[in-house]
C-alpha cells in the first residue's frame, strides 16, 4: 500500500502546476522540517528551500522520488502515524459521499482563508494568527448527519485534519458540532477549523462544544458555490 502512497503524492508534485508549493505542502503535512529532511537526503537545507520556493527548475522524476521515500522514511522512523493515515484516507478513497474534499498547493493562513469566506469568528479567535490549513470540505450538514456512520467521520478530513470543515445548510450549528464530537470518540481528530455556513451566529451548545474541543470556529452566509469560487485559486 505503500507504494500507492508514494505514487499518489510524487504523481500530485510532477503535475502540479507549482511543484516547488506542493513539495512544501506534503513535508509540512508529514511534520518535517527542511533541514531534518535536508539531512535524510544528504543535501543542504538552501537546496529544499530553493525548491520549495521555486529558485530551482521543476524537479525531475528522480528528485521527487527521493523526496517523497525521504518523508515516508523520516515518517516511519517515528511510528508511521503520518503514513497510516493517508493509507487509510488518500490511497483506499471512498465513495461518492455527501461531501467534497479540496486540498490546497500549499498552505493557507487561517486569516486570509477566513476573510475569503466572508468569515466571522466566534471562539479561539486567538488560533487565527497561527492556524494554517491544507484544504477544506464541503459537507451537506443534513445529509452528512442523517448517512454517514460515526466510523466514517474519518473521510471528511481528507488527507489532513489540518483542514476548514465548511458544514452547509446550517440552522443552529448545534447539530454538526455534536456529529464531530460524537465522531472524534471513534476518529480522535479534530478539524483545524469548522465553517457554519448560512447563520451568523450559532447557539450557545454549539459554542460550547467549539469552546470545549479547542476548535475554531467560524460563521459564514457566503453560498456554497461562492465559497468554492473564493478558494479556487489555493487549489
Amino acid at each position: 500500500m505503500v507504494d500507492k502512497l508514494e505514487l499518489i503524492i510524487a504523481g500530485e508534485i510532477a503535475l502540479s502546476r507549482d511543484p516547488g508549493s506542493s513539495m512544501r505542502k506534503w513535508r509540512e503535512l508529514f511534520g518535517v522540517s527542511q533541514a531534518e529532511l535536508a539531512q535524510v537526503l544528504g543535501v543542504s537545507p538552501s537546496t529544499i528551500s530553493d525548491y520549495e520556493s521555486g529558485r530551482r527548475k521543476s524537479p525531475g522524476i528522480g528528485v521527487v522520488r527521493r523526496f517523497v521515500n525521504a518523508l515516508i522514511e523520516i515518517d516511519k522512523r517515528r511510528g508511521g502515524r503520518i503514513v497510516r493515515q493517508l493509507e487509510r484516507q488518500v490511497v483506499r478513497g471512498y465513495e461518492r459521499a455527501p461531501f467534497e474534499s479540496h486540498d490546497f498547493y500549499s498552505a493557507v493562513s487561517a486569516e486570509e482563508f477566513i476573510k475569503r469566506i466572508d468569515g466571522r469568528v466566534i471562539t479561539h479567535e486567538e488560533l487565527v494568527a497561527t492556524t494554517k490549513l491544507f484544504g477544506y470540505t464541503l459537507i451537506d450538514s443534513i445529509r452528512t448527519i442523517t448517512e454517514v456512520g460515526a466510523r466514517d467521520y474519518m473521510r471528511l478530513f481528507g488527507s489532513t485534519p489540518q483542514r476548514a470543515l465548511i458544514f452547509t445548510g446550517v440552522t443552529t450549528g448545534r447539530s454538526p458540532m455534536i456529529a464531530l464530537k460524537v465522531g472524534r470518540f471513534c476518529v480522535d481528530m479534530v478539524p483545524a477549523m469548522v465553517v457554519l455556513q448560512g447563520i451568523d451566529t450559532p447557539d450557545v451548545v454549539a459554542q460550547k462544544i467549539a469552546e470545549n474541543e479547542g476548535v475554531l470556529l467560524v460563521t459564514t452566509l457566503k453560498e456554497p458555490h461562492e465559497i468554492a469560487k473564493a478558494l479556487l485559486e489555493f487549489e
